[in-house]
């Protein structure tokens, strides 16, 4: 025959071990805010206006654009980057694809201006 004690114990081991499972697969905030950051819309957005920042760099240091010209494309580029990250904050992290090809219109702009 079982004791009480000997059931108890063990339903505290088999529950202790559940929490454990559970706590060492979850994600920790920091990863899921890593994985929201690199949600596929977002790094397709990000990845263009990490390319053009480089890029507006490139032909200021060539003389292509003037000093100028660079400090009004790099802040049209941080208008988007703010913008993004509005909409992925009402999105709990994602973008839609809608708003994908929004922002991706506006760095068409962008990249228009650039080399002129």
């Amino acid at each position: 025959m079982v004791s009480k004690k000997s059931v108890l114990i063990g339903l505290f081991v088999s529950i202790f071990s559940i929490g454990a499972i559970h706590t060492a697969s979850a994600e920790t905030p920091q990863q899921k805010a890593e994985w929201l950051k690199k949600h596929p819309r977002r790094a397709e957005v990000n990845a263009r206006l990490a390319n053009q920042n480089q890029q507006i760099n490139t032909e200021r240091k060539a003389g292509e654009i003037t000093d100028q010209q660079a400090v009004k494309l790099h802040a049209e580029d941080r208008k988007i980057r703010r913008e993004e990250r509005r909409m992925a904050q009402q999105q709990n992290g994602h973008i839609t694809k809608k708003e994908q090809i929004r922002l991706n219109q506006q760095e068409n702009q962008v990249s228009k201006q650039i080399g002129q």
